[in-house]
């Protein structure tokens, strides 16, 4: 029976760590009515005496949906391990884009591997990122926030969205992380002075091009970049975030940032 119990006990705290864990799940409208489902997670024993960093982070391509699960998948369970929740502390935001849509305002050539992807910008970001944005600002004006602790990370699709919502927005990010992402090059000068920037791909990506990522490095060190790092994994294909996320200097590196 002792047995029993604790093997109930067990299963019971597994469950308690899934990927969904501690993240309540929302929606947010946006001024035009869109819908934008998202996960949020809460300091453990939130005190509202305190402001937090909030942490936005953008999914992958494959993560798209109107389920307010998938975009969990990948990155939720740095945030959700027991040691990181004590050291670093914040509130962390889960958006999901719609099936239809894409983080960043991107054209893609689906017929060549790796991707062929055209970083024209358009006047205005797709309302999926927009909306996410509006949301990390309204999150900042409701809760106990930390403003000039604003961070954002991001793979594939995410981190194409990350390059693009600190182009658009440097003065709200205190520190980016995108992974196996791309931008436009010309963009780069709008946040190279304010916004610190680690970048990550893996060298065999065979769906977003690993130039993608050397170029905008590139660009940033030849701007004279406030701070720029790249971390290049060798032999690694598309899922370079599984490597990120395993970097023990991750969280303390965008923690350290501020305003």
């Amino acid at each position: 029976m002792k047995y029993l119990l604790n093997l109930l006990l067990l299963l019971s705290a597994i469950k308690g760590y899934s990927q969904s864990g501690n993240f309540e799940k929302r929606t947010f409208t946006d001024k035009e009515g869109h819908i934008l489902p998202y996960r949020i997670l809460f300091p453990e024993n939130y005190d509202a005496s305190k402001k937090y960093p909030i942490v936005l982070v953008l999914h992958g391509a494959g993560e798209r949906g109107n389920d307010n699960e998938k975009q969990l998948t990948h990155g939720s369970k740095l945030f959700l391990s027991p040691e990181n929740r004590q050291k670093f502390p914040a509130i962390v935001i889960f958006p999901q884009c719609p099936t239809d849509s894409y983080w960043a305002s991107v054209k893609i050539d689906r017929s060549k591997s790796p991707l062929d992807i055209d970083f024209t910008y358009n006047e205005q970001p797709n309302w999926p990122l927009a909306a996410a944005v509006d949301l990390v600002k309204q999150i900042s004006k409701t809760e106990k926030v930390d403003k000039n602790r604003i961070y954002i990370m991001g793979l594939s699709m995410g981190g194409m969205g990350t390059f693009e919502a600190i182009a658009r927005n440097p003065k709200l990010f205190a520190a980016a992380a995108p992974i196996c992402g791309g931008a436009n090059l010309t963009w780069a000068k709008k946040y190279a002075q304010t916004v610190p920037v680690w970048i990550f791909h893996g060298d065999a990506d065979g769906v977003v091009k690993v130039g993608y990522s050397r170029d905008m490095y590139a660009a940033l060190r030849a701007l004279e970049a406030k701070e720029v790092k790249y971390t290049e994994y060798p032999n690694v294909n598309h899922n370079s975030w599984d490597n990120a996320f395993a970097e023990p200097n991750l969280l303390p590196w965008l923690f350290e940032h501020k305003k």
